[in-house]
């Protein structure tokens, strides 16, 4: 296992899920969709295929060990959210049942939801308190242009799978659509998926913006206006904006900066000040320092969104 992953990480601060413990059971970039807006740069090549990416008893140990250390409602949710799609692990549904029998924190699956057309996969997110799956379009059409999926499932497929799932399944049905400008923002657009909405039912659906270096450098979010019209239209299936959240990342089990800031970037790019305030243990110049050694190393890079410069992997495929 190289030195920017750790298949159990944080807690860190989560936009609806408060402090979460990560899991991620596959390793980036493992994902069967290529994401105009993914943070982690694009998927190549895609990978569609379910098989035992991380090992799953080493995640259960090493959550064993993580729990006994935590400090007492330090932690919210215990989460499984891959650094590529988290459904790819064969042995996710173990995984979830061997969490649920160490702890009475509650579990919740961040899945893209292109597998939940296969009744295992259902089964085995079933035993999840929520699950969060993500749609983003509401025609094949916009589906293949915004999440550049493996072509199977078909799209029609990918929906029915939404709808099957939310008919079995008794937890917190929580559904997540990124608002790309211009893409999924538009009133047709809206439309289209408010009515593929109305099919799966959801217990809410949450708005999430790109604030982070999308894969693609022409993605932006929705102005006001988009934000406004995307509520109008899809208000009434009970829809709301969640905004980032500003927290603490958990980063006591690291002994210097340059671990501390590969760990960090392995899940997601940071601005300058907020990998500052994140490694506060150190003093600003040494953070500054590990960063410039790191950019010279080859191992993280820059790049820049929106005006503002953020660091990543260098391992990240921006274009």
């Amino acid at each position: 296992m190289d030195e920017t992953f750790r298949p159990v990480f944080g807690p860190v601060p989560s936009r609806r899920l408060g402090q979460s413990l990560g899991i991620d059971p596959v390793r980036p970039k493992t994902c069967n969709w290529n994401c105009v807006y993914c943070q982690l740069g694009r998927s190549a090549p895609l990978i569609a295929e379910r098989k035992e990416y991380v090992s799953a008893e080493e995640i259960i140990a090493t959550l064993k060990t993580v729990l006994q250390k935590a400090r007492p409602g330090s932690i919210d949710w215990i989460t499984f959210v891959g650094s590529g799609e988290t459904t790819l692990n064969s042995r996710l549904g173990w995984m979830i049942r061997q969490v649920k029998q160490i702890t009475d924190l509650p579990v919740a699956v961040i899945t893209n939801g292109s597998l939940l057309y296969r009744q295992d996969v259902r089964e085995e997110l079933a035993a999840a308190d929520a699950v969060l799956p993500t749609l983003d379009a509401g025609t094949p059409e916009l589906y293949r242009k915004i999440n550049r999926p493996w072509p199977e499932p078909t799209y029609e497929q990918y929906l029915q799978g939404l709808i099957d799932f939310r008919r079995m399944y008794r937890g917190k049905y929580w559904l997540e659509i990124m608002l790309v400008k211009g893409m999924n923002d538009t009133e047709e657009a809206l439309h289209d998926l408010a009515a593929q909405i109305l099919r799966i039912a959801p217990d809410k659906v949450h708005l999430t913006l790109p604030d982070r270096p999308a894969a693609e450098p022409w993605v932006k979010p929705p102005d006001e206006e988009g934000i406004m019209r995307a509520l109008a239209i899809l208000g009434k299936s009970g829809v709301e904006v969640v905004h980032p959240r500003r927290g603490s990342f958990d980063i006591s089990a690291y002994t210097n900066p340059t671990e501390a800031i590969l760990a960090i970037l392995a899940r997601h790019p940071m601005r300058d000040d907020e990998i500052i305030a994140t490694l506060h243990r150190w003093a600003p110049e040494q953070a500054r320092e590990a960063l410039e050694a790191l950019r010279r190393s080859g191992k993280v890079q820059i790049v820049e969104r929106y005006g503002v410069r953020f660091w990543a992997l260098a391992g990240g495929k921006y274009a």
